[in-house]
């Protein structure tokens, strides 16, 4: 099967806090391109806010970006409190439910790359 599945991915820490500090955005986006190894997709690009993420990803459509995310913010979100117990006593666990997909569409890749990059300075 061939496929070029491209989505963009949004997800918020519960209640919208800015949890995603200096120092859990290097373990974060470290866990992150690990997750998505083991299950064979491909980021484009990764960057954090403190009160959100932004990934535009590739993965198979047959596995589903459901699944994928859920792994993402299930091993993130272990990672996260045992490495930074002070997230605990702030909100119970790091994630909401709840994210954005939307598939890259008409928009080149470079087009998301750079949205995604500029977030930063917004």
């Amino acid at each position: 099967m061939v496929h070029r599945c491209t989505y963009h991915i949004v997800w918020y820490p519960n209640y919208r806090r800015n949890v995603i500090t200096a120092t859990v955005d290097e373990p974060l986006k470290k866990n992150i391109p690990e997750v998505y190894a083991e299950r064979g997709a491909t980021i484009v690009e990764l960057e954090t806010m403190p009160d959100h993420a932004h990934l535009p990803a590739e993965c198979d459509p047959q596995y589903g970006n459901h699944r994928l995310v859920k792994q993402i913010k299930g091993q993130s979100s272990r990672l996260l409190r045992a490495e930074f117990p002070q997230l605990k006593s702030r909100i119970p666990t790091p994630w909401t439910n709840s994210y954005f997909v939307a598939t890259i569409g008409d928009a080149t890749l470079e087009v998301v790359k750079r949205y995604v990059e500029n977030q930063c300075n917004v």
